[in-house]
């Protein structure tokens, strides 16, 4: 299909915001997950998304280890990674 064959864009794209469903959280929620498209779809961020595959949540279980290992170096250094 060639963009002369679109009609024109009368309206701007509706932006929909979905944040973590995770009580206290307050992370983007891109990650959707709904049994049926008659049940509201509901969101989370990739930390809290129950439907994870083992590979996925080994990844998370690295990338969190390797974090808390870096902030324990940061407080050891007497600093923060802000000004690194």
């Amino acid at each position: 299909m060639s963009d002369t064959d679109r009609r024109p864009l009368t309206e701007a794209p509706q932006m929909h915001v979905h944040y973590c469903e995770e009580k206290g959280c307050e992370e983007w929620g891109g990650w959707g997950n709904s049994p049926s498209p008659a049940v509201v779809t509901r969101w989370w961020c990739f930390e809290h998304f129950p439907h994870k595959s083992y590979e996925q949540e080994q990844a998370l279980r690295r990338k969190l280890e390797a974090a808390e290992r870096g902030d324990i170096v940061q407080r050891l250094l007497g600093g923060s990674s802000a000004h690194l």
